[in-house]
């Protein structure tokens, strides 16, 4: 894959639809982890028309765009299936945005709406709807509506921004870096080219997926795109072992997105890494009262455990497993984070059985760096290895990842390769609150005759 090949194709693309302008002005991110690759999905489109959110995820005035300006368009329209397709956009992105599932009703209802106004050749929403499967976990449903978007939409860089998100999470890493290239060819902006930066992450090549996202950053429209951008490169900075950079970076672009969850996450994992406790607690919490994220609340319950907090863990806690409680009743396939809770902090036979349902429709690396976990937990180490040596295949930098194997080395007894993980490992020395105190004490103990 060339993502810097910025010639277009050989047959130029048509002027964009009406309803393809409306769409466009709508941006997605479909964060399914604390980091780029861990969440497999970034932003769809470019340019947005949003106002910055409040608290309860309430936006302060209804720019063109907004869903509060979208549902007048619809109310308007009614035969408009663009703005339909619109409106469930606005909807998929807003449920990211405030981790309310019930908006994905809503935004299933706009797209089906869209569809029966328009049933054929409707790229907008079949792009949607692809983008909607997959913020449900549903990545099997997400590739054929993105394969009936393409196929509609033969330009559509959207549509292509969906099929490679699909395709990365069901593991299809060289068909995720075609369709990354196709949308880059079509359309060299923000989305694409933040893409582009994470099929480099996803292989390991930090150096390159830093250029490609410092791209995406000067290409950014808007102040959601910048903060986006912002947030992964600081990212890439603590996995380099540069928290303060990655201070700076977070500090700076809070000033201008003060209540971007996604910053005050990534701002309070630079503090705990430079060993600022009390300022990352306080950044978790922020960010946790603007959207209570699994991974947040996870962080933030690990972080107050490893400070004697047991009370204040255990809140959090409770609250992933009212999430989680949900989650069941509607019948969605666990979170990477889910898996790991159950693993750590609840039954880890339940963690194998949770992480096998998900696996089925999800082989992602990072589901199987969590399957490996949890196997690990529940004293199934050889089988737990080699769902540890796949999270690492495609050459992916992860602590975690590589502190994981190196338990389940140890627990095999190969301590020099588990030696050889621990070290990786501890490149990053704050990777997590609880387990990076456990690499040290394990490359200790293996060190000590």
């Amino acid at each position: 894959m060339h993502p810097d090949h910025n010639t277009p194709t050989s047959t130029p693309p048509p002027a964009p639809s009406r309803g393809s302008r409306r769409l466009w002005n709508i941006v997605i991110t479909m964060a399914l982890g604390a980091t780029m690759f861990a969440a497999g999905a970034v932003m769809l489109t470019p340019g947005a028309n949003t106002a910055p959110r409040t608290g309860h995820g309430r936006t302060d005035e209804a720019p063109r765009g907004s869903i509060e300006a979208l549902q007048a368009r619809v109310a308007r329209l009614p035969k408009d299936p663009g703005g339909w397709a619109a409106l469930g956009m606005a909807y998929v992105q807003q449920a990211r945005s405030t981790a309310d599932p019930a908006t994905y009703d809503r935004a299933e209802k706009a797209l089906r709406t869209s569809l029966s106004v328009q049933g054929e050749g409707n790229t907008d929403a079949e792009t949607a709807m692809g983008a909607l499967a997959a913020a449900r976990h549903d990545f099997p449903t997400a590739l054929r509506w993105a394969r009936k978007a393409t196929t509609s939409g033969p330009y559509s860089s959207s549509a292509y921004g969906v099929l490679a998100d699909a395709h990365t999470q069901l593991g299809h890493y060289d068909e995720a870096d075609e369709a990354v290239q196709k949308m880059t060819d079509l359309r060299p902006d923000a989305a694409s080219l933040a893409r582009a930066s994470y099929a480099f992450e996803l292989k390991g090549n930090t150096t390159r997926a830093r250029a490609l996202m410092q791209r995406s950053l000067a290409a950014a429209a808007t102040p959601a795109d910048k903060a986006f951008a912002h947030s992964v490169l600081a990212g890439l900075d603590l996995q380099d072992a540069n928290p303060r950079e990655a201070l700076a970076r977070t500090q700076n672009a809070l000033r201008t997105a003060p209540t971007d969850s996604a910053l005050l996450e990534t701002r309070a994992r630079a503090y705990l890494a430079l060993g600022d406790t009390t300022k990352a607690v306080a950044d978790y919490k922020a960010a946790i009262a603007i959207a209570p994220l699994p991974h947040y609340l996870l962080g933030l319950g690990e972080l107050e455990q490893a400070l004697g907090h047991r009370e204040r863990a255990a809140e959090n806690y409770d609250l992933l497993r009212a999430q989680d409680r949900i989650r069941e009743a509607a019948g969605d396939p666990a979170d990477t984070d889910a898996i790991l809770f159950e693993a750590d902090h609840g039954n880890p036979r339940r963690a194998v059985a949770l992480a096998e349902g998900t696996l089925r429709n999800r082989p992602f690396v990072a589901v199987h760096d969590a399957y490996a976990w949890a196997l690990h937990r529940a004293g199934r180490d050889t089988e737990a290895l080699v769902q540890a040596d796949k999270s690492l295949a495609q050459g992916t930098r992860s602590a975690i990842f590589r502190y994981h194997r190196a338990a389940i080395h140890h627990a095999l007894g190969d301590p020099a390769a588990a030696r050889r993980d621990l070290t990786e490992a501890l490149r990053e020395p704050g990777f997590h609150p609880l387990h990076a105190r456990a690499a040290r004490d394990l490359l200790q103990r293996i060190d000590t005759p």
